[in-house]
């Protein structure tokens, strides 16, 4: 059948647009649909303009720091709309850059929402397009329980662009993305409560981690309350927000923001129209060749349920297109991925936590370290750095790696590959450390914890 396109891909996120791409670079003839903005979730409203927002989060503290270092500064303030406006400019400049990379790989731009219509046919804004395959990338969406109060709640979508910069914010919820938002805006200067419904946020990190994360969020002023929930939510004659709590407490607020979850982005895609699986989650099910099972439709990214990371969907775009068009056999290795939590401090961690370690192997050692770092020796914070290592007593290979830290993520990066490289300890006792630096710590274990 003489078909439109060889691809049609829907969602021009990370995944998709790294798919479309590369499929096009091998010679195919493909399409790409957007219906809100070009780069997804990670570079409008998810990774970019988040770590934009912790860099200026955190000069609170360097201005605070740098007395113990002879700078003074008579008086500083924080200016939300320069920050916002700013921040809207540069994803702008990258909107901008990932429409000219598709142009110059020859991909087809069609804006609006793709609804698959049957296996080899998507309709965009009325008009339907044929293709031999069609790849769904069209990532998650924030999810907010239902909750009396719910339409005064923002979330991770709408935080970024706030009118009024809130002096006293709840943030609801225990993931990465509820830590690091109560971190940046506590550091920003609003009074931050954070509510989460379990024992301690974090689920699936390391719990010595989360323990030590625990305790130094809470030294920089964020309000941490654990195994509360919210019940109701009512705005006020001020425009103020009464959060009523599970304990029969309320906190007034000037905004709530939800980072309780996201879901997959289904509605309105035509799923209705063909033979494609669900998982129990409601995430789409696909094999290892990221195919449905509707053989003509793949998928990929955050949709499928999977690591819901960028560079992990950016691998996933890049290794559908080879096998697709460029005859190559390669599939992912998802073990030992590193990832960060870019809280303050930073979580950075590779491999298992101690608990999944401990589970898989009979002889565990530890290593770990809590320090405070040489430039807090006279800036005056309180704040320590852990760093861990735990390693198979049998074999001396290294499992997992840990740091709350500052800059946990960039020293994450290079002991991933070391990590992925099957590094030993012995490996790590063999490197020669880089001094005076926080990452030469975890070259310099040598006694095994005893707890």
């Amino acid at each position: 059948m003489n078909y439109d396109y060889d691809l049609f891909v829907i969602g021009a996120g990370s995944g998709g647009v790294r798919a479309s791409r590369m499929s096009s670079s091998f010679g195919a003839r493909v399409a790409i649909c957007e219906d809100r903005y070009m780069g997804g979730t990670c570079v409008n409203v998810g990774c970019v303009p988040k770590k934009l927002y912790v860099y200026a989060s955190e000069y609170s503290n360097h201005f605070n720091e740098a007395k113990g270092f002879g700078w003074q500064s008579k008086s500083v303030s924080f200016d939300w709309a320069t920050l916002r406006d700013n921040k809207t400019a540069e994803i702008s400049r990258l909107n901008t850059i990932y429409d000219g990379i598709l142009e110059n790989a020859n991909v087809d731009v069609i804006n609006g929402r793709g609804k698959i219509i049957d296996p080899h046919t998507v309709e965009v804004n009325g008009k339907q397009y044929t293709a031999e395959r069609i790849l769904i990338a069209v990532g998650g969406w924030p999810f907010v329980p239902d909750i009396l109060g719910k339409e005064h709640v923002i979330s991770s979508n709408e935080v970024f662009d706030l009118e009024v910069f809130p002096k006293r914010m709840v943030v609801v919820g225990g993931g990465y993305i509820a830590v690091e938002f109560a971190g940046i805006f506590n550091g920003l200067g609003s009074q931050v409560t954070q509510l989460y419904r379990g024992d301690l946020f974090l689920r699936g990190f390391d719990n010595e981690v989360r323990d030590f994360a625990a305790q130094e969020i809470a030294k920089k002023g964020v309000d941490l309350r654990f195994n509360t929930d919210v019940t109701s939510i009512e705005k006020q004659a001020d425009g103020s927000l009464k959060v009523m709590l599970n304990d029969g407490t309320n906190i007034v607020a000037d905004a709530v923001l939800y980072a309780t979850g996201r879901k997959p982005q289904l509605d309105n895609l035509g799923l209705e129209n063909v033979n494609i699986s669900l998982t129990k989650r409601g995430y789409i099910n696909v094999n290892e060749q990221f195919q449905t099972s509707e053989s003509s439709i793949y998928a990929l990214g955050d949709v499928t349920g999977g690591m819901e990371l960028t560079p992990v969907a950016l691998e996933e775009g890049m290794t559908l297109a080879r096998a697709l068009y460029n005859n190559s056999s390669w599939k992912i290795d998802y073990s030992n991925i590193a990832t960060t939590v870019f809280c303050q401090p930073n979580i950075g961690t590779v491999g298992m936590t101690e608990e999944q370690a401990r589970a898989d192997y009979p002889n565990v050692v530890k290593y770990r370290s809590s320090f405070k770092a040489m430039k807090h020796s006279i800036s005056g914070s309180q704040e320590r750095t852990m760093m861990k290592l735990l390693v198979d007593g049998d074999t001396d290979k290294v499992l997992g790696v840990h740091m709350v830290g500052a800059d946990a993520g960039e020293i994450m990066q290079g002991i991933a590959i070391a990590i992925k490289a099957g590094a030993s300890k012995a490996d790590f006792d063999a490197t020669i450390g880089i001094h005076p630096t926080a990452a030469e710590e975890f070259v310099t274990m040598r006694t095994p914890a005893t707890d």
